[in-house]
């Protein structure tokens, strides 16, 4: 009994360790916070920390690996549903400006990581390019369903959009920047569904 209860407090510690470090990394930065802080606002002390994360870099991959599932969810649970590949598309994009009109929304989790972690062999970096990859091959391989090429191409054109309101979803109305991404999130897609049909040369 007594090898359960420590066995399960480290797990409990790791949890606000990883809820504190999301919450504040995402609302004030990455690198303007420091593990003292995270430490005091999880409850935990510093050796239990280190024991959990060798280092802030290990807590900062673990945050955005977090967030990373999280989206993952949402596009598994979406594609699950079994609609069309249109409007599987169009549910991801009306969960991404849900996330924009969220309380306390300050842009894309993962852009504003690579912004503070420009080096491209960082794990930080490297993280937020995995992430990145997923997204383009998920939207690519909805689009294909309806017509192969130019579905990287039109998924390109999606991804940009997406970064366009979620950048400019903390500087303008939300309401607004949504408005113009799902409408063109649903003019790229009624745009590629015209050319599987006459099948032109570009989109």
């Amino acid at each position: 009994m007594v090898r359960s209860e420590s066995d399960s407090r480290p797990s409990e510690a790791r949890s606000r360790l990883l809820k504190t470090a999301s919450q504040v990394f995402y609302a004030e930065g990455i690198h303007a916070i420091g593990v003292d802080r995270i430490v005091k606002e999880a409850q935990v002390t510093r050796a239990t920390f280190y024991r959990h994360f060798p280092s802030k870099e290990n807590l900062v991959v673990a945050y955005l690996n977090e967030a990373d599932r999280a989206l993952r969810g949402r596009a598994e649970a979406a594609v699950a549903a079994g609609l069309p590949a249109a409007d599987t598309l169009r549910t991801l994009g009306a969960s991404i400006a849900q996330d924009i009109r969220s309380p306390g929304f300050r842009g894309c989790a993962f852009l504003n990581a690579v912004a503070e972690y420009p080096d491209p062999q960082h794990p930080v970096h490297l993280a937020v390019l995995a992430h990145r990859q997923w997204l383009l091959d998920t939207v690519t391989e909805l689009l294909a369903t309806i017509r192969e090429q130019p579905a990287e191409r039109a998924a390109r054109h999606f991804v940009m959009m997406r970064d366009g309101a979620m950048a400019a979803g903390c500087l303008f109305d939300p309401v607004l920047v949504c408005e113009t991404f799902l409408h063109g999130v649903d003019g790229l897609l009624r745009a590629h569904a015209a050319h599987a049909q006459a099948e032109p040369t570009d989109i």
